[in-house]
């Protein structure tokens, strides 16, 4: 599948130097910095940044254990570059530990093989990658037993998002026993006017997230527009100023993700009407970390485009129309 048009991938340098190295790499229109990072923080940067696709500089073992935590926690693209300095019997390794291709590159490579690079990064960003599964059966291990203090429902809407929210939110009664954290693309400083028409058309309580508040049950959260909105296990909201994902602050892949990490088993992730492709990692995330998941159907969205590429990479567990997505959050939410 081709990226949104106009939309670059964002490649992820890891290792020291590359960015010097592959200075001719963003020379075209296909591709887009990630940032660069060390190995022993790609983890949390690709967590952060979210990446399509990330190049990864193959000078040492460390560069193999940072594959292996990244295709445990967070599956993504991998090219490894080989300069020679590991066996190839390494490199044949960082293939095994999910890497999806390794070139051999030159101590100083020159603008060509910068150039095929970028065409096979673009290449590799489209490809859906899954948890490698040693790391998944670590993963699954590591997270086996953790308990939230309530469940938790998290929503990622776009284009077409507000009247579908309304739509779901109307029917869930006041004493509704989890939270609702929502992700909504729309306008600098629109938000509080959004929580304040949502507290009309809902029995819940809405309203604009703040830093570090306590969520509690019953009780819907806006994430403010110029910042990312989180949720921590303990059941508190972060706010970050950290740049855009994808060109959108908040993301809803980083609330869906921060959700599946925190809430695991006992969250229940909706992705609703929308353009483009936020969202669909952070509710797989969800999927795979035990959560339930709903995806809106074609037919009911203004935009079938966030669903679908949820649907398309095996994210959403069910595809509803608007009107049985609120009905069965209700259901669902008595057995998380």
């Amino acid at each position: 599948m081709r990226n949104a048009p106009g939309l670059a991938y964002r490649v992820l340098l890891v290792g020291g130097g590359l960015r010097i190295l592959a200075r001719t790499l963003f020379d075209g229109d296909a591709l887009t910095s990630a940032g660069e990072c060390g190995f022993s923080e790609a983890l949390d940067t690709v967590r952060a940044q979210i990446p399509d696709v990330l190049l990864i500089d193959l000078t040492s073992v460390e560069a193999l254990d940072a594959i292996e935590r990244i295709m445990a926690e967070r599956p993504t693209p991998i090219l490894g570059l080989d300069p020679g300095s590991l066996s190839r019997g390494e490199a044949f390794r960082a293939l095994a530990l999910g890497a999806l291709d390794v070139v051999e590159r030159a101590v100083s490579p020159g603008p060509d093989f910068w150039h095929a690079t970028a065409r096979r990064l673009t290449m590799l960003a489209q490809v859906r990658v899954v948890r490698h599964v040693q790391g998944k059966l670590k993963r699954l291990a590591a997270h086996e037993g953790a308990d939230a203090p309530f469940p938790l429902v998290a929503i990622a809407a776009s284009l077409g998002g507000p009247k579908a929210i309304s739509h779901v939110l109307r029917v869930i009664p006041r004493k509704f026993p989890a939270p609702v954290a929502i992700c909504q693309h729309i306008s600098d400083g629109f938000t509080e006017g959004l929580a304040h028409w949502l507290s009309t058309e809902t029995p819940l309580r809405v309203q604009e997230a703040t830093h570090e508040r306590a969520m509690e049950p019953g009780t819907v959260y806006i994430a403010p527009s110029g910042g990312h909105m989180l949720v921590r296990p303990d059941g508190k909201l972060v706010l970050d100023t950290r740049p855009p994902v994808r060109g959108f602050r908040p993301s809803c892949d980083l609330l869906l993700s921060s959700a599946a990490e925190s809430f695991g088993r006992r969250c229940i992730g909706v992705i609703l009407t929308g353009m483009g492709r936020d969202g669909a990692r952070g509710l797989k995330e969800i999927r795979e970390r035990g959560g339930r998941t709903i995806a809106q159907n074609a037919e009911t969205c203004v935009v079938y485009g966030m669903p679908r590429e949820a649907v398309q990479i095996g994210a959403a567990e069910e595809i509803l129309p608007l009107d049985r997505i609120g009905p069965t959050l209700v259901e669902w939410v008595e057995t998380c």
